[in-house]
């Protein structure tokens, strides 16, 4: 769908207008024939290769500093530089033109192209992204040529709402693809603020991908009732959320004020049959998926076990929450400071039924204080009385 935006588009910019609408760099330039500007666009669509283009841009950058042209030639480097996979390139010059207040369509796209490629964010790519509609507003507008025909209007016509639209949808895609990049949670929280002011149909048609990015912003903020309002809000859309289901789980197992085990059981039993039933992307690696797989079956295990710890105390019938802590405790290796919060439960869960199994409980507790995280220290207090108790 996104690959029209990987090619630019080399024209002269005094030709009559094609019958067909079409993406163009620098479309608000006229050149004059025979004019220096147009010396520069021939010799560019004369160069057999990207470099030839460059050095005839280089040349009139040199011998024409002050002319208002340059930001059309910082737009071609930043076109040539992008098809080239210069990323770091096409950004900087894309940005000169944004600096000298210059913008259009083309420009726009090549600078979010440039930015999804690499592995960098900026305040300023969140911006173009906001000023696409604006610009498509301001720029796909066509006309109808003299003596076109009913067909040739109609395709025109046609070409440019499918520009209007792909470029809309770029713009969508590219957010997305920046936004986690983004370290700062406020800053996150406000990106999304803006971006569904300026594509308010993202709400509706982007819902679970709008919502699980606010669910993680405010996660990252520590905002634990933003935090599962959007965790709702996200399942609603999207019920087989893996991360927001486990993620919901653990928060009613262990972190909101009063627990709601059976609700965290539930969210953690969904988790545990999406987690199974994962299938790898294409191009992961394998031993990167299974990793990531363990971890989301670990972490629904522990949750499991954990409710069921909660439920077993009162009987002393700990046998199944043993069970489901100890996989946990196997599948969460990649996972140091949640394997150590199972072995801590694991540890407890045997010291607490009737009878108390000691031994159980200290190799649980030995590991659980073996590993860094929250329950190291809790793990080490608690393997001390064990083996005071044992040693009586």
């Amino acid at each position: 769908m996104y690959q029209r935006f990987g090619a630019f588009i080399l024209v002269t910019l005094w030709m009559v207008p094609a019958p067909l609408f079409a993406q163009q760099p620098c479309p608000n330039f006229t050149v004059t024939v025979g004019s220096d500007e147009d010396r520069l666009m021939l010799s560019i669509n004369g160069a057999e290769n990207p470099q030839d283009q460059i050095a005839a841009l280089d040349k009139f950058v040199q011998e024409h500093a002050d002319s208002k042209f340059i930001t059309c030639a910082n737009e071609y480097y930043a076109s040539i530089n992008l098809k080239q996979n210069n990323v770091d390139k096409s950004i900087e010059f894309a940005e000169k033109d944004l600096a000298a207040n210059y913008q259009d369509l083309n420009l726009l796209l090549t600078l979010m192209r440039a930015y999804v490629a690499s592995n960098k964010v900026s305040d300023t790519a969140f911006d173009a992204i906001g000023k696409v509609p604006d610009q498509i507003t301001a720029e796909i507008k066509p006309s109808r040529p003299p003596n076109a025909s009913d067909a040739d209007w109609d395709k025109i016509q046609k070409d440019a709402a499918e520009l209007a639209k792909d470029s809309r949808a770029y713009a969508v895609y590219a957010f997305f693809q920046l936004l986690p990049r983004m370290t700062d949670a406020a800053k996150r929280v406000q990106a999304l603020d803006n971006f569904i002011k300026t594509y308010p149909e993202s709400e509706k048609d982007n819902a679970g991908q709008i919502n699980a990015a606010y669910f993680q912003a405010y996660q990252m903020q520590s905002n634990l009732d933003k935090t599962v309002e959007y965790g709702e809000k996200t399942l609603a859309a999207d019920p087989n959320n893996l991360v927001v289901l486990n993620t919901m789980g653990l928060i009613d197992a262990f972190y909101v004020a009063h627990p709601v085990v059976d609700k965290a059981a539930y969210y953690a039993q969904k988790a545990l049959t999406v987690a199974q039933d994962m299938k790898k992307p294409e191009g992961v690696d394998d031993a990167a998926f299974k990793k990531e797989q363990n971890n989301q079956l670990g972490i629904a295990h522990l949750t499991l076990g954990y409710a069921a710890f909660v439920k077993g105390s009162k009987t002393k019938k700990l046998g199944p929450a043993i069970d489901e802590l100890k996989m946990a405790g196997d599948l969460l290796e990649g996972n140091p400071a949640l394997q150590g919060q199972a072995y801590y439960y694991m540890g407890y869960a045997y010291e607490s039924g009737a009878p108390a199994n000691h031994r159980g409980a200290m190799d649980a507790l030995t590991k659980a204080a073996g590993l860094p995280g929250q329950f190291q220290g809790p793990a080490r207090d608690l393997l001390a009385k064990v083996k005071a108790a044992a040693a009586k």
